[in-house]
């Protein structure tokens, strides 16, 4: 995956999360619990678009 594209990504979905967390009126308890997850997906996306998640595909459940 190319680099500008994660750079794009990351750029809209901060954009995105600035635009809930301002505009968007709700509860602090749910903004906190929305960037959290919102930053786990992130992390988890980045992780494997770098290949450093590669052996989750393997893991049953």
């Amino acid at each position: 995956m190319p680099i500008l594209t994660i750079v794009i990504v990351l750029i809209v979905v901060g954009v995105l999360l600035w635009l809930i967390n301002n505009y968007i009126p709700m509860d602090s308890k749910i903004k906190s619990i929305l960037n959290i997850v919102v930053v786990i997906c992130v992390v988890i996306w980045l992780l494997k678009a770098f290949g450093l998640l590669d052996s989750l595909g393997s893991l049953k459940v």
